[in-house]
């Protein structure tokens, strides 16, 4: 009797999710579709990116920064103790490019992580009226930071996250991102973020557009200095002020390669997954035991059970290949959601081994250092 109504519930649990994800996306603007205003007097802004190590990617990403067309824009860059090329690709490109200046710290202090305390270093080194805080790998299409601010403005918001398109040239990578991001969005709940009676928050390091106001009302990066996950951490913590945010997506206006490969996306999440469930070890194996039965198991589950269970396994399926090919910023194929167990059995494994990892190691080795758990849980 389980086995018929766990199948019957995973399905209709499916079709009710998709369908609503594909609803509630389209309540998410895309920023290219934001008309620009004739032109007219744009707050000061300062954008603010933290990079340490970043030799590959810190110029291409840095050439588009500097291309983006917004009236008196200036440009912190925080070198967080670089010890590859990273300071003499620093130095040259800010000699040929006046709106660029590089602030370089040299310690780290303690109760920090490194990230963190260069983003703040950026906000103390400023003044402007708005602050965009971005990554050192994020692109940009020019008009993107003024069609930001224009939406920002038109709409009274203090924080306005937009969503970078995925890029990458793996496709079994991108398949299980395309899972991931679906993962975090039912999480999330993006859509609800503007609506101020829902606990509903956004927030990305790609792109995390803020008032000065309202990032000291939220207690600045102070108050997360030990988040790994900063960046949602920041959405929350401004969205519970009572502050006004919003998201957009970002589909060929902002993009990010995140990662190169699968193996680097499971060693990238490895060090901050635990976070999420605020070092709880009971919580995170909560969450890949859910994971599990619902990404994991249902569709095999069903497809060896035979028939009727057959008809089942082709509604989920028919649903999440249309999610994945109808949802506004996916950019997923059909196939993407044969991949979904396979997504969700890395995630398991990634929930799992990081919550042991980081209770056998006694806390996370993040940029090089190291910080306890007992430490990273006083802001849990």
């Amino acid at each position: 009797m389980v086995l018929p109504v766990y199948c019957v519930v995973l399905t209709l649990l499916w079709v009710v999710t998709c369908a609503y994800l594909l609803v509630a996306s389209k309540k998410i603007i895309f920023l290219k579709n934001v008309v620009l205003d004739e032109p007219t007097a744009l707050p000061p802004l300062v954008v603010v990116i933290a990079v340490r190590n970043e030799e590959a990617e810190v110029e291409a990403a840095l050439q588009s920064v500097c291309r983006l067309r917004y009236p008196g824009l200036r440009v912190l860059v925080i070198n967080d103790r670089s010890t590859d090329s990273t300071p003499a690709i620093l130095q040259r490109m800010a000699s040929t490019n006046p709106m660029l200046q590089v602030i370089t710290i040299k310690s780290l202090p303690d109760g920090w992580l490194g990230k963190n305390h260069a983003l703040y270093q950026g906000y103390l080194s400023s003044t402007e009226e708005w602050m965009l805080f971005t990554d050192a790998d994020v692109l940009f299409a020019p008009d993107a930071l003024q069609k930001a601010m224009q939406y920002a403005l038109r709409e009274k918001l203090d924080h306005l996250t937009v969503l970078p398109q995925i890029t990458s040239s793996s496709r079994l990578f991108k398949s299980v991102v395309n899972t991931f991001a679906l993962m975090l969005e039912i999480k999330l709940r993006p859509w609800k973020a503007s609506d101020p009676s829902s606990s509903a928050s956004i927030g990305v390091g790609a792109f995390n557009l803020v008032r000065r106001a309202a990032y000291e009302g939220a207690g600045t990066h102070k108050a997360i200095s030990l988040r790994p996950d900063d960046d949602l951490k920041l959405g929350e913590r401004i969205k519970a002020a009572g502050f006004r945010q919003n998201v957009a997506y970002g589909d060929d206006e902002v993009w990010l390669q995140w990662y190169t490969s699968l193996s680097q996306f499971v060693k990238g999440l490895m060090k901050n997954t635990f976070s999420v469930a605020n070092y709880n070890l009971p919580l995170a194996l909560a969450m890949a035991i859910s994971t599990f039965f619902i990404l994991v198991l249902p569709v095999p589950l069903m497809l060896f059970l035979g028939f009727p269970y057959w008809l089942m396994a082709i509604a989920v399926l028919l649903a999440q290949m249309a999610v994945m090919v109808a949802k506004k910023g996916i950019n997923g194929q059909w196939w993407h959601a044969l991949v979904i167990p396979f997504a969700g059995l890395v995630m398991v494994y990634i929930i799992v081994k990081s919550a042991f990892l980081t209770i056998r190691q006694g806390g996370i080795y993040w940029r090089d250092s190291f910080y306890s758990l007992k430490e990273l849980k006083k802001q849990a």
